[in-house]
């Protein structure tokens, strides 16, 4: 249980709802911040403001999926009013107050390193990433019968990285009968491709192999689909970007030669928003129950 945890909420989208359910079923006490829109409450739940919240009283911090921008403003779909978290703030919570994100950037790490207080961020983490590999690969299934006129079967599709959505991706596309590429830069990823009964491929020889591509999924955060690449693609082919933004192709030479190019990052939170947050709550709760069994403060 997490009774008498102080937990505050401060934005976010659906799957903040079934985290807040999670730690009201905990017995933590919850506040919410950035959700006076919300058309319905929560029992064990209380709506705050910024200016109305003790930061003396909060044992966790629980962030938006994308965190802040680079100023520390953050999202929330559930309110039009702005949320800022500053370093003078977070510098008035306990020692042991967590943050929780799902990821971070180069503001969000400063504060935190500055202010000592521990940043959890959670895509991260090696289970939340498995574990939202699930919807992933659904939706992204879904966008390509969505945006296509061919059929997935017998379908040329070329995976851009084989990490832990990379390999979930390729695996299911190629389950439904697609000719699956992987391209990779390391050997050890070519090599589990091979295992995979998948056509291994160097990510510097992707130019050569995408021009009979039906489809291209790229889950590599850095500039890979380059418009060199996209200059020997069909104008037919569909590409799919699941890396964070701003992804890692040129969407802008993409549209001047007619390619349909797709940034999808948090598939999870779109097209299965209950299961997503049912992901982050479970690690957020574990984290926290351990966090301070460790620590003997509660109980």
């Amino acid at each position: 249980m997490l009774t008498n945890y102080t937990v505050v909420m401060m934005g976010g989208d659906a799957r903040q709802l079934e985290i807040i359910r999670r730690l009201c079923e905990w017995d933590a006490n919850v506040l919410l911040v950035g959700f006076d829109q919300l058309d319905h409450g929560f029992t064990g739940a209380k709506q705050v403001t910024m200016e109305d919240l003790d930061p003396k009283q909060s044992d966790a911090l629980i962030l938006p999926v994308p965190g802040t921008n680079d100023q520390g403003e953050m999202e929330t779909i559930f309110s039009k009013k702005p949320i800022v978290l500053q370093k003078e703030w977070l510098q008035r919570t306990p020692e042991h107050c967590i943050v929780f994100t799902g990821i971070t950037n180069p503001y969000l790490t400063s504060i935190a390193k500055e202010t000592n207080r521990t940043l959890v961020s959670l895509f991260n983490r090696d289970d939340v990433a498995i574990y939202n590999s699930v919807p992933t690969v659904e939706g992204t299934i879904m966008m390509a019968i969505q945006h296509t006129d061919y059929t997935i079967h017998s379908s040329d599709v070329i995976v851009l990285g084989i990490g832990r959505v990379g390999m979930s991706v390729a695996r299911a596309f190629s389950a439904l009968g697609a000719k699956v590429k992987v391209a990779a830069r390391k050997s050890e990823d070519l090599a589990r491709a091979h295992e995979m009964a998948l056509e291994p491929i160097l990510i510097q020889e992707l130019k050569e192999h995408v021009q009979h591509s039906d489809i291209v999924i790229n889950t590599i955060p850095a500039p890979v689909i380059t418009a060199n690449v996209l200059q020997n693609m069909k104008s037919s082919t569909f590409v799919i970007d699941l890396a964070s933004k701003p992804g890692g192709t040129d969407f802008r030479y993409a549209e001047k030669r007619g390619i349909k190019a797709l940034l999808a990052p948090g598939l999870p939170g779109i097209v299965a928003p209950k299961t997503a947050g049912n992901i982050l709550a479970n690690v957020i709760t574990q984290i926290m129950k351990e966090r301070y069994n460790e620590r003997g403060t509660k109980s």
